[in-house]
């Protein structure tokens, strides 16, 4: 490019500028190592909080604590085995999906529970407070994943990059919740 040719794009690239000035506070080029860093720690935090979630379930709900932790492990493996027949990686975005994913996962078992308990206590038979159990929080458990997959499909539609690939695992995670 010539001389004259790149002082008529310099014209034209600022006179389209802001006025204000612009100071760069803070600038970060991550690597390759650095970014498999942060998805490994992103990888055992998500195995952390599934493993502190399973052992406070077993704790609090026992014998029912232990078919929530089995329904959560089955709900992440069909998560996982999805997202292994997609031609995508895993990001970091995609693990903060997951989390996300177990926390609500857990939520609903979490209702079941203790619809179940108040059944018992109510004083019906244990195999009638597992059904009305799951029945009164069946409607509560879709209301809430409905309205949260609702908002996944917004970010999966307007979003970009990384917030398109959180929403895609967000969308799965809730599908195989339900």
């Amino acid at each position: 490019m010539t001389t004259v040719e790149a002082n008529d794009i310099a014209l034209l690239l600022r006179a389209g500028s802001l006025a204000a000035p612009m100071e760069i506070v803070e600038e970060r080029t991550i690597g390759p190592s650095l970014g498999a860093e942060n998805i490994e720690k992103g990888f055992h935090s998500t195995l952390g909080g599934f493993l502190a979630i399973a052992v406070f379930m077993m704790i609090y709900y026992l014998l029912f604590g232990i078919t929530a932790v089995l329904a959560l492990a089955a709900n992440l493996l069909m998560l996982v085995g999805i997202l292994s027949l997609l031609p995508t990686s895993l990001t970091l975005p995609g693990i903060a999906a997951i989390a996300l994913t177990l926390g609500m996962a857990i939520d609903s078992n979490v209702l079941i529970n203790e619809r179940v308990r108040e059944e018992l206590r109510g004083g019906s038979t244990p195999q009638a407070a597992i059904t009305a159990g799951y029945e009164r929080a069946w409607s509560t458990i879709v209301d809430s994943n409905v309205t949260t997959l609702i908002v996944g499909v917004m970010l999966l539609i307007f979003g970009s990059g990384p917030v398109r690939g959180f929403a895609v695992v967000h969308c799965l995670g809730i599908l195989t919740s339900i």
